[in-house]
């Protein structure tokens, strides 16, 4: 019996580690972005002649904006910095994107001459795509997809939502400026005995 409930424990214990999976990402970004200097964002308003009216938009735009300010950005819907975009691709299409440095690297010498290596996708069926657009640019500055590569992405199933789009947040990881230079460090004001 106690070999049972070992084996049963073991079970749900490996069961949990394997129910979040993130989806593959790839993300791309322009060589003019200015990373370090953003600080509010907005949504960019949806155009489509066909309004969607599932619960995917709502919540697209939810788990985006938290991300975003627990990353210090301000919400601004007047002349914000960023612009954001999202669009859910329900079929297979054919995408472009670029073999680029990590955006990491690339952003410690901001080398605007560096070259575009274009590469072409083929994504499957079920494909988020989130666009940051510099506004004053008036261009994209960095683009993040996660395609149903292993199975498609159900964007009725609100889990698989969360995990699609912060699969996707997680290869945007700059902070707004001076962020972390606006904030109190509670350690700071109290000596440690």
């Amino acid at each position: 019996m106690k070999q049972l409930y070992v084996a049963f424990l073991s079970f749900l214990i490996l069961s949990g580690c394997y129910s979040y999976r993130e989806y593959p990402v790839e993300y791309d970004y322009s060589y003019h972005g200015k990373f370090k200097k953003y600080k509010t964002f907005a949504f960019m308003q949806n155009v489509s002649a066909v309004p969607d009216t599932s619960i995917s938009m709502g919540l697209i735009e939810d788990i985006i904006k938290s991300r975003l300010q627990s990353q210090g950005y301000s919400f601004k819907d007047d002349k914000p910095n960023l612009l954001v975009s999202y669009k859910i691709y329900y079929d297979s299409l054919n995408f472009r994107g670029y073999d680029q440095p990590d955006i990491e690297t690339w952003v410690k010498v901001e080398n605007e001459d560096e070259e575009y290596n274009p590469r072409k996708y083929d994504l499957r069926k079920g494909t988020l795509l989130i666009q940051l657009y510099d506004r004053k640019q008036e261009r994209s500055i960095w683009q993040g997809y996660a395609t149903g590569v292993y199975g498609n992405i159900y964007f009725n199933n609100e889990r698989q939502l969360k995990i699609a789009v912060r699969s996707i947040l997680d290869r945007y990881q700059f902070l707004a400026e001076d962020f972390m230079e606006n904030k109190e460090f509670i350690l700071e004001d109290k000596p440690v005995n």
